[in-house]
């Protein structure tokens, strides 16, 4: 018996792409459906760029979506023309709404920062954006470290964004949309650029990437007090700063020269993130390998919470070189509680509303 072709149409124009995020009737790449009474259906879907990446993934959607009805597919493609591409993008932009530092956004921009290099910064921004991907929030991560780019490696991105109509589509990986200079630069190739380029890259990160009205935007920030802090607050004056450090009063020490740049921008710091403070081993005993107290102290001498502690745990380096970090790897391991914790804290830490700026009360 041959199947309803509407009934068919129906099951596959209610697909997500999951490039987009949206259902293909709403995008308009399913160019036709066509019932046979022997052999497969066969549909065709217009693609809107050649060598689309997420083709072989969105068959398999379709397949399943088509499964009840069906035994299987029959898949052909066509590219969208120019005009079928712009209308497409326009409406999808617009369905969008304005996207991170943009009049109207309901974006919360989160910069995660430090002192100095080598205080897991990386690891805590993929970490925290999962946490709160967890929880039903919509996240993309800025890896703007650019000398020291790595998160796409942790998540286990191994393609580059698309570009559909002058929009830079990220990849995506568990949910997140992830933008890094990773995508661009050669592995033999070194990034020296000075202030003017690092702030025209962060300007296309911003501007020309479809961030698609994300709930947070977490940016991973190079080590110190450099350009990009200061382009940051030119673009995104209302994004708030989370400080990481290690327990080692020294760290602590340099930790707080963010903070203060974070105050002479008129950045919000929302809170400290101690990472390594102890590693647990088989007998069940902590240990402080990096000393103690550094988070803590920091936390009282900014005049902000303590977020969170973040234990040692050998996966969270195994899983980050594998692209599977440790809340996917290790979901109930006190390392994963511990970036829960952390994702509720900062849920918390809403943004403060300051109209005038120049006004302070002490």
């Amino acid at each position: 018996m041959m199947v309803s072709q509407g009934a068919l149409g129906s099951a596959l124009s209610a697909v997500q792409d999951p490039l987009l995020q949206r259902s293909l009737h709403s995008l308009g790449m399913i160019r036709s459906v066509k019932a046979r009474r022997f052999g497969s259906p066969t549909v065709t879907l217009a693609l809107p760029v050649p060598n689309y990446p997420e083709l072989s993934e969105l068959a398999k959607r379709m397949r399943e979506a088509a499964a009840n009805l069906v035994s299987d597919l029959e898949l052909r493609t066509e590219e969208m023309s120019d005009a079928e591409r712009a209308e497409m993008m326009a409406r999808v932009r617009r369905e969008a709404g304005p996207g991170p530092g943009e009049t109207g956004s309901r974006t919360r921009v989160v910069a995660v920062s430090s002192g100095k290099g080598g205080v897991g910064k990386s690891s805590v921004t993929t970490n925290l954006a999962l946490a709160l991907e967890e929880v039903g929030r919509k996240v993309g991560v800025i890896d703007a470290d650019i000398w020291g780019f790595s998160i796409p490696q942790m998540l286990g991105i191994d393609r580059a964004p698309v570009v559909i109509e002058q929009s830079i589509v990220p990849p995506r990986a568990h949910g997140v949309s992830v933008m890094s200079m990773d995508y661009f630069v050669p592995d033999d190739r070194a990034v020296i650029w000075r202030g003017p380029m690092l702030h025209k890259a962060l300007e296309q990160f911003l501007k020309d990437v479809f961030w698609d009205s994300p709930d947070y935007l977490l940016i991973d920030m190079p080590p110190g007090t450099g350009d990009i802090a200061i382009s940051i607050q030119n673009f995104l004056p209302r994004s708030q700063v989370l400080l990481v450090t290690t327990p080692q009063p020294t760290a602590q020490r340099v930790a707080r020269r963010a903070a203060l740049m974070a105050a002479q921008v008129n950045q919000e710091v929302i809170g400290v993130v101690e990472n390594m403070s102890w590693f647990t081993g088989d007998d069940g005993t902590r240990y402080e390998l990096f000393g103690s107290g550094g988070g803590e102290a920091l936390a009282t001498e900014v005049g902000v919470p303590l977020m969170a502690r973040i234990p040692l745990l050998p996966l969270m380096r195994e899983g980050a070189d594998r692209g599977e970090p440790v809340t996917i790897a290790a979901p109930r391991s006190e390392v994963a509680e511990a970036f829960s914790r952390l994702a509720d804290a900062v849920e918390k830490a809403r943004p403060r509303i300051r109209s005038h700026p120049e006004l302070v009360i002490r």
